[in-house]
């Protein structure tokens, strides 16, 4: 035990809040942590730029190039962070024999194989998205929702072979896999129909979900965004579809990204609004900077409100969480590093918080001593608590961690062509 933690937790216990059991409880936690931050969301199956309303920026020396750098990057990441870990894939992530080509519609669980062996291994549940953007087949910037037929039985073809493959990791790992469905669709300037393309988006959803699976074990979300590079006027998959889609088909989830809204909405304030009616939602967590940038997730005010609605509405076992950001501009192990702690600090900050005595405060129109209670919250020797979380963890609580992303990057990333 760290010497301040005894202090530190006798100070919360005058709140009512017990922080061992705060503590114990975020080590059972699931956070899903995606595998593209690694490599600048390339994939394995294609060597060209970023297409389909998808950017990353930047070009910071030593990018995995191959399964194997990843995973090794991968590895630190993991074992520089405290808590529950799970693998995010996306299906252009497939891991193919030598000389083997496979298109995206006909990918099988056996592509991903080492993908299970390596989550397996380190006890870890996979979460998967089919990948509908950097590929040929897309069609005037249009997948799912495209007017051409064949180019729309491709990609629900494709999907439907990544709700087999959801399904696969789930019987696998034990875990139930949360399959992700977003496309870029849309258009860059003022369409003539802004209903067509979205009944055919409509149908070609379903028709994925047409696949047989067990709703236990796989969990498919619809995902929606306001635009897209390169379709700037036109979203086909905006918020109001994505909602109204999940809320009128049975065993689909709406998947909330923070960065996927108008710059003056914010997740916090829509999860209880959604928990209201759904049983189980997905997030995507990132940080946005005026827009769906992807910014490293850090310990700041909407990180921290997210979390405290999770945790004041009871909704761990409703919400499933996990890391949507990635920045070339930056060391990408550092980058994995500071997103998953800034998560972490988030959970543990909400659970440490008396949020049954602030909602008592309310309902009895005490309003002025809430105001007065919660800015005190946000002088409790949180840090005390957190360093202590870490130490039970086996990782570094304070910023020594970075030393050896630093010593990485000397022995392996800059050898890296």
């Amino acid at each position: 035990m760290n010497a301040r933690y005894p202090s530190a937790k006798e100070i919360y216990a005058a709140y009512g809040v017990d922080t061992d059991t705060a503590i114990q409880k975020l080590k059972t936690i699931p956070v899903s942590i995606n595998c593209w931050q690694g490599d600048d969301v390339s994939g394995f199956d294609q060597d060209g730029p970023l297409t389909g309303g998808i950017q990353a920026t930047g070009n910071y020396p030593g990018k995995a190039r191959n399964w194997q750098e990843l995973m090794a990057d991968m590895d630190l990441a993991i074992a520089l962070c405290p808590g529950k870990k799970k693998l995010n894939l996306h299906a252009s992530y497939a891991i193919l024999d030598e000389g083997e080509s496979v298109d995206r519609d006909q990918l099988e669980p056996r592509h991903f194989k080492k993908w299970v062996d390596y989550a397996k291994a380190r006890e870890m549940g996979i979460d998967f998205n089919p990948t509908f953007f950097s590929h040929s087949k897309i069609k005037d910037g249009l997948t799912l929702s495209s007017p051409d037929a064949d180019i729309r039985r491709f990609w629900v073809n494709h999907g439907k072979a990544c709700i087999r493959i959801s399904q696969y990791f789930a019987e696998e790992t034990g875990v139930p896999c949360v399959m992700n469905i977003w496309t870029g669709d849309g258009f860059k300037d003022i369409p003539a129909d802004r209903m067509g393309p979205r009944m055919r988006y409509k149908e070609s959803i379903e028709e994925i979900l047409s696949e047989p699976f067990d709703p236990a074990k796989v969990k498919p979300c619809v995902e929606s965004k306001v635009f897209g590079i390169g379709v700037e006027s036109y979203t086909t998959g905006s918020a109001e579809f994505t909602l109204s889609f999940a809320a009128t088909h049975p065993n689909c989830l709406p998947l909330m990204d923070n960065g996927h809204y108008h710059p003056t909405e914010v997740v916090s304030d829509k999860i209880p609004a959604l928990l209201c009616f759904f049983p189980e939602i997905a997030l995507h967590i990132t940080r946005s900077v005026r827009w769906d940038s992807d910014h490293v997730v850090l310990f700041d005010d909407e990180t921290k409100e997210m979390a405290k609605e999770i945790i004041r509405c009871d909704a761990l076992n409703q919400v499933f969480m996990a890391l949507d950001c990635f920045d070339a501009s930056i060391n990408r192990v550092s980058a994995w590093v500071v997103a998953f702690r800034s998560w972490q600090k988030a959970l543990l900050a909400a659970l440490c918080t008396p949020h049954d005595m602030l909602k008592t405060l309310q309902d009895e129109g005490q309003l002025t001593k809430l105001q007065v209670m919660q800015e005190e919250m946000k002088m409790l020797p949180f840090c005390d608590v957190w360093n202590q979380y870490c130490l039970e963890c086996g990782v570094a609580a304070n910023e020594s961690w970075f030393d050896e992303i630093m010593q990485y990057e000397q022995d392996v990333l800059l050898k890296r062509s």
